[in-house]
């Protein structure tokens, strides 16, 4: 099994986390999307949506996130089961990641935030408002949603979910770019539980080999 990943790239750390949970072991491949490398056009051969992850497993290649670990939860029991058997449980973590993965993500994301300051001539200070305003917003969403349906150390009880995979690199980056994440009690409370655990430490940016401060 490889993992073409980014070390600082949330949806990468989310696919790194579930296969720490599982248990799975790996090969690293290094995809610097800072330098474009996700671009080239060897790469996007193998994986058309020219982004990262993507994950080989044998003669199958994924390269979105949510499809990624959806595949492991599938093809390898062992560990916790991330996307969950009963109907309402399964909804409920969809939810939650759909609100950080759907609403969050899409609009932060390196290549928006480049196409902002390159194409657009957004100032950096005007950047970082952009940045910061859609974190809070869509924070607040997965804050009621815990307040409302959350229970437990995690999420949604005592074993992560996808919900935990999408949360925690959402609020890492969020914390990179020094938004102020004091009215997220709930959700702060499972980001810090979560970075606890040995195997979200072991997915986490600093922890990998193509790590750069």
């Amino acid at each position: 099994m490889r993992l073409h990943s980014f070390f600082n790239s949330s949806t990468s750390y989310r696919v790194r986390i579930a296969l720490a949970l599982k248990g799975l072991d790996y090969e690293y491949v290094p995809v610097n999307i800072r330098r474009l490398e996700h671009q080239a056009p060897a790469y996007v051969d193998l994986n058309p949506s020219a982004n990262v992850p993507l994950l080989e497993d044998g003669e199958v290649r994924l390269g979105q996130s949510l499809a990624i670990i959806d595949y492991l939860d599938a093809t390898y029991p062992q560990g916790p089961r991330l996307v969950p058997a009963d109907a309402l449980a399964r909804a409920r973590v969809l939810e939650l990641s759909a609100a950080i993965a759907c609403d969050i993500h899409p609009v932060n994301n390196l290549r928006v935030l480049r196409y902002l300051v390159k194409e657009l001539g957004v100032a950096e200070d005007a950047k970082n408002a952009w940045y910061e305003h859609w974190i809070a917003e869509g924070l607040a969403a997965v804050e009621r949603l815990l307040a409302q349906h959350g229970h437990g150390a995690y999420c949604f009880g005592d074993a992560p979910t996808l919900a935990d995979c999408c949360l925690v690199p959402q609020v890492a980056n969020a914390l990179r770019m020094q938004c102020d994440l004091s009215a997220f009690p709930r959700v702060m409370a499972v980001h810090e539980h979560c970075v606890a655990q040995p195997a979200f430490a072991a997915a986490a940016p600093g922890a990998q080999p193509d790590y750069a401060a």
